[in-house]
């Protein structure tokens, strides 16, 4: 990162400040706001040069503002944690939760009360070795980027010129896929860096044994068998989206929803690619929670077996959509979109939710 470390040093330093200067309760409030505006700051910096300026931005300075996403996550979690009483921190765990790189590099969150624990107790009772653990990882790392390589490939061998349905939704599903899988693999290597420093052994989840996926933001078999857009927006980005339910969700009394869909649009960005895409995903999970809740109880067992297939083929259409716009951020991704019948899905999904919606009121 160069100079740009810089970025998160000072966030550190202001984030200590804040806690030790102020009351447990008005900590969250002073570390939201001041955070998410510097975050913001370098976010509009970003596009200023690279939309209005036209000019190449640094490598380095996309990584520092990655990282800084990362950090606000962090800060945010502990202040909550502070202002909820859950924990008080002595100084050094503090700064060493803070600027714990492992986790700074590529995620996944993990809470100040696991990492405290662990670096408390690891003389006591240390994790075993997780040489076997990181290397069964790096092993599917290798696995899911041939299948990238190999879709890669294909998307290179697309004629552009060929404007048949079929070929043009074939080039956004294999598009969509290509650009998860890559997501799938940076999870990857970031739980066999946190693995390799000895963070991640502990359950999963209530009631399960100990293991070296503590720290995971997603498995491949587990999010892409999500038959529910709701569904699958729980298991992506696990550990954000849990960050999302706990800081946006169950504070918001009105419109929860839209709040932590729009709240994701301000901490990524706000692209024109990153607002169609949050707005359609937050559409298309309401239409989601609606058509389950009012066919799931009227269909027989073969019924509800159909229903499954249809609506995982109905998820995996949506999610290719709105990965597409979000990653490549600007109009090339929406007139990607606008060329292919498979880019109405999205709509029809948004035109449903009206329906049930002018159903619900009648």
């Amino acid at each position: 990162m160069g100079i740009y470390s810089l970025l998160l040093f000072a966030s550190a330093l202001v984030f200590v400040l804040l806690v030790v200067s102020l009351d447990a309760g008005r900590v969250h409030a002073w570390v939201f706001g001041v955070q998410m505006l510097w975050q913001t700051f370098w976010h509009l910096l970003i596009q200023y040069r690279e939309y209005y300026l036209q000019e190449p931005v640094s490598i380095r300075l996309f990584l520092a503002v990655s990282s800084l996403m990362l950090l606000t996550q962090r800060l945010t979690s502990l202040s909550m944690d502070l202002q909820e009483k859950r924990v008080r921190p002595s100084p050094l765990p503090l700064v060493g939760y803070v600027l714990n790189f492992t986790t700074l590099l590529g995620g996944p969150l993990c809470s100040y009360s696991r990492f405290a624990s662990l670096m408390t107790g690891i003389g006591v009772d240390p994790p075993p070795d997780p040489a076997r653990a990181v290397f069964f990882k790096l092993t599917q790392v290798f696995g899911m980027e041939l299948v990238r390589c190999l879709l890669v490939r294909l998307l290179n061998t697309y004629d552009p010129s060929d404007l048949s349905p079929v070929w043009g939704a074939a080039r956004v599903l294999a598009l969509g896929a290509a650009l998860r899988i890559q997501y799938y693999s940076h999870w990857r290597c970031s739980e066999c860096l946190n693995n390799a420093a000895g963070l991640g052994f502990w359950p999963r989840s209530a009631g399960d044994p100990p293991g070296w996926s503590g720290l995971c933001d997603g498995d491949f078999w587990t999010v892409e068998a999500s038959s529910r857009m709701s569904q699958f927006a729980r298991r992506w980005n696990a550990t954000t989206a849990s960050w999302l339910r706990r800081l946006v969700y169950a504070r918001c009394r009105r419109f929860p929803l839209l709040g932590t869909f729009g709240f994701s649009l301000w901490w990524h960005g706000c692209h024109l690619g990153h607002f169609v895409g949050m707005l359609t995903w937050a559409a298309t999970v309401k239409a989601d929670r609606h058509t389950h809740g009012l066919l799931q109880p009227k269909l027989s067992a073969t019924g509800r077996k159909a229903y499954t297939c249809l609506s995982w083929i109905n998820t995996q259409i949506n999610v290719a959509c709105i990965v597409t716009a979000v990653e490549l951020r600007s109009v090339s991704g929406l007139r990607l979109l606008s060329t292919t019948y498979i880019g109405l899905v999205p709509l029809f999904n948004i035109l449903l939710l009206f329906i049930l919606f002018n159903h619900n009121t009648v």
